[in-house]
């Protein structure tokens, strides 16, 4: 799968926008400031549905613009697919898939999987379990709606456990009403455990593999879920019962749930030392990188199609040995790369394009090495 062509109207500083790209690397090279971060942004949003950098969408609006379009075609093995975004100043949202509108934004989710990487991404190693759970989620959201779903159910849920856990003035009262709301948590919440344990059972060996690699053999990648560790549904769900149980008291104190899902974290090492609190950020960053690669690989084997890279400005941090090692592991991807400045050889349908005052402009295509 790779995108053929992306269309922009009243995109962030965009007025108009019509760009055709290559099915391998895209490199978009201009000073800061230019469009190339926006550029990525509209591609995000197409498959997420969610901006990486703003929840307020009237502010991915032209300034002084009533509304903003975005149109994305996807090349797919047996056939095309357009995506649609329509933005308007009173924070509505439609979206189209072939013209006809959805109604949910799980219906858009994992239509065009994306692995996005850009500068402050390294927030998945180095910031609060937040982040790392936020990975976790987007990335099976897109391997499964149903896991997206599962999250939608969890959060009203807990939402209401914790409101009941708020307002019940007597403890004795609570734990005759609490067990309807930790049924009905606990079967959504091991669930989602599952799916979590699952899919870094599916992440850890690519991810361990690539760092190898991209390292030159100096450097080995380890994570682990933290959390309940258990691969059965019914085991997960009676340990869950159990801590509700035990953390009844404190949570009732406390006026929040404080155990499940939305408590659990990755841990993340490397040559067994946990980068999360002691690794340098030359090591955090690279970390990211082999769990994006990772990510790659396990959506082709998902999904049996290829998903598409997203970097923002990630190649100025790498020296250049590991610059090479890390663009021979994206090269069956489709990529597309925001960088400064770019002197390197690419392959065949790979292409380099100018930014400047968000307008795009083709400087050299490669399809002459054919």
């Amino acid at each position: 799968m790779y995108i053929k062509s992306i269309k922009l109207q009243n995109f962030r500083n965009y007025a108009s926008c019509d760009v055709n790209l290559y099915p391998h690397l895209n490199v978009f090279v201009g000073s800061n400031a230019q469009g190339k971060t926006n550029f990525l942004e509209s591609i995000y949003l197409s498959s997420i549905g969610k901006s990486p950098k703003t929840n307020r969408e009237k502010d991915l609006i032209k300034w002084g613009e009533s509304h903003s379009n975005i149109k994305v075609t996807v090349k797919k093995e047996f056939f095309e697919e357009e995506i649609e975004i329509f933005l308007r100043n009173d924070n509505k949202k439609a979206v189209k898939i072939n013209s006809i509108a959805i109604k949910k934004i799980g219906d858009l989710i994992g239509e065009m999987p994306v692995v996005y990487f850009a500068p402050d991404e390294i927030g998945l190693i180095k910031d609060g379990p937040s982040y790392r759970r936020r990975f976790m989620d987007i990335d099976i959201s897109q391997l499964n709606k149903t896991y997206f779903y599962l999250l939608c159910k969890y959060e009203k849920l807990l939402n209401e456990r914790n409101k009941l856990l708020k307002q019940t003035k007597s403890f004795d009262v609570l734990q005759q009403t609490i067990d309807l709301w930790d049924t009905q948590l606990c079967d959504t919440a091991s669930k989602i455990i599952l799916f979590r344990l699952n899919f870094i059972e599916k992440i850890k060996i690519p991810a361990k593999e690539t760092h190898f690699r991209i390292t030159n053999q100096k450097e080995e990648l380890n994570i682990s879920y933290q959390g309940i560790n258990n691969f059965s549904l019914n085991e997960i769900k009676l340990k869950l019962q159990k801590m509700y149980k035990e953390k009844l008291k404190s949570d009732f104190d406390l006026g929040f749930t404080s155990v499940g899902p939305h408590r659990d974290d990755i841990e993340i090492k490397i040559n067994n030392i946990d980068i999360r609190n002691f690794g340098s950020q030359g090591q955090q960053r690279l970390a990211t990188l082999s769990l994006k690669i990772a990510e790659l690989n396990l959506f082709e084997a998902e999904l049996k199609e290829k998903p598409i890279l997203l970097l923002d400005d990630v190649l100025s941090e790498l020296d250049q040995t590991r610059c090479k090692n890390f663009l021979n592991e994206i090269k069956n991807y489709q990529t597309i790369l925001t960088t400064t400045k770019f002197n390197k050889k690419l392959d065949s349908e790979s292409a380099i394009f100018n930014v400047k005052n968000a307008v795009i402009t083709l400087h050299k295509d490669f399809r002459e090495q054919n």
